[in-house]
């Protein structure tokens, strides 16, 4: 089938699903526009779960479309419910269904779609992209040809491997399309492959390889392998007044501040550690070990790790800003310090945001107060500090559900927490936290127990200020 063909069965098949929704849920569809929105002060949105659109990290809402709708509500004074659907065929039977005012999610511009909804906000163009390895010395593929004789690996039944089969039809054969079978590799287990070069070659959408690429500095997203699709926001034909609303908020000043912003921050903003060794010079592993001595016994731990989880969140800069926009050397949560009692100001202070993360991990590490073993114990209270505690309460779950231990973080509940960045496992009822990019948080505790190990060695080696021969 040709790009041609496929896009206009895509286009007859989505058209088909609105009017389908339209004629059978007619009936029940709320008349809000958004004058009636602005009277209850109240606006929902169905979105998906995804990197870049919606998710919840270190216990907030976060997400390129979740910024860009709350930003709307924001500006109009509304309170924003969230709606999360499974795809894009129960998003719009939400909204259809007046479960929701506007899907803030792209949905694919048709002509035939047109009728039933109406399209908003600002466009989207996206097409599917051949990720590959880029560092010195690297040749890169440049042209759609040149994928024949190339191993390109992808998940089977995905919209990536008939994309790949369509063209591998339309160059008469030849690009050797490797499946991978298994349900525990992600998409963006992929991509780390590809970085790794563990893989030469795997297939996305330009807008999770924007954001990969700010994770990976050493992989190429420029060959286009689809034709471009436009897409944006929609509601329904009933709420034209919403619907220019959200335009004039898209086009104006403020409107394009907030784009802007959240596009930097997720397709942008670099998100690579900073590869640096840390430096202990005659057992002082940073200038605020007297604060982490201090308030290390707090938590039961040694002051090592509590500097090791320093480090992990800031390199020991008292002024660090995530991209998350966590800051301090703890990497405190505006909310959070919020929710402790701290000010935020408070929390460019070395001690109060070390006492500021101290509390937390304390309060995290009570929900575990009954797993058996201490070194668990620490180990999910870690992994909860770095993506929030709700998701490992559904890696603990999910680890259960397949016949694994919750109450042990290696091997089994760091699993699942990897795995909840696959719709398979985030979007499974029992989870009730959706989607994480879970690789981070694998590695984090990793990272952190094996900097803490050292930190443990090299500071062993000095005795009352001098250092052992």
């Amino acid at each position: 089938m040709t790009p041609k063909c496929a896009h206009i069965l895509s286009g007859i098949a989505i058209f088909c699903l609105f009017t389908c929704h339209h004629k059978t849920q007619q009936n029940e569809e709320r008349t809000y526009d958004f004058p009636e929105l602005v009277a209850h002060g109240e606006i929902t949105a169905a979105t998906l779960n995804s990197s870049v659109s919606y998710f919840r990290y270190k216990g907030q809402p976060m997400g390129y479309e979740y910024e860009l709708i709350a930003d709307f509500a924001r500006t109009h004074g509304l309170h924003l419910n969230i709606k999360i659907a499974e795809n894009i065929s129960q998003l719009i039977e939400i909204l259809q269904n007046g479960g929701a005012d506007v899907v803030a999610y792209p949905v694919k511009i048709d002509n035939l779609a047109k009728e039933d909804v109406l399209f908003c906000g600002h466009e989207q163009q996206s097409s599917l992209v051949i990720v590959q390895h880029a560092s010195h010395g690297d040749t890169l593929l440049t042209d759609v040809t040149q994928l024949i004789g190339k191993a390109i690996y992808v998940k089977p039944d995905t919209r990536y491997h008939e994309r790949l089969e369509n063209l591998n039809r339309e160059l008469g054969g030849g690009i050797r399309i490797m499946d991978i079978a298994e349900d525990t590799v992600t998409t963006e287990d992929l991509i780390g492959m590809v970085s790794r070069r563990e893989i030469p070659y795997t297939v996305c959408e330009d807008n999770i390889a924007r954001l990969n690429q700010t994770y990976y500095r050493n992989i190429n997203i420029g060959l286009e392998i689809s034709f471009k699709q436009r897409s944006s926001w929609v509601v329904r034909k009933s709420a034209p007044l919403l619907a220019e609303a959200i335009n004039k908020w898209a086009s104006d000043n403020a409107g394009e501040k907030t784009y802007k912003t959240a596009s930097k921050r997720y397709f942008e903003l670099s998100k690579y550690p900073v590869d640096l060794k840390p430096q202990i010079i005659d057992g002082q592993i940073s200038p605020y070990d007297h604060f982490f001595k201090q308030y290390a016994p707090l938590l039961g731990w040694d002051w090592q790790l509590l500097a090791s989880v320093s480090w992990q969140e800031s390199h020991f800069d008292p002024s660090a800003m995530a991209w998350s926009g966590a800051r301090g050397l703890m990497g405190i949560m505006p909310e959070t310090a919020a929710h402790l009692g701290f000010e935020l100001p408070e929390m460019d202070e070395p001690e109060k945001n070390i006492q500021a993360g101290v509390e937390c991990l304390r309060r995290f590490g009570r929900r575990f107060v009954n797993v058996p073993d201490s070194l668990e114990r620490i180990k999910l209270t870690l992994a909860s500090y770095n993506a929030g505690l709700g998701h490992i309460l559904d890696a603990q779950q999910l680890a259960e559900k397949y016949g694994r231990d919750p109450d042990v973080w290696s091997g089994s509940v760091n699993e699942f927490v990897r795995l909840k960045s696959e719709p398979k496992y985030y979007a499974d009822s029992i989870c009730k936290y959706g989607y994480l990019r879970g690789a981070e948080t694998y590695n984090y505790v990793t990272e952190v127990f094996e900097r803490y190990e050292y930190y443990k060695q090299e500071t062993a080696r000095t005795v009352a200020g001098k250092v052992r021969p």
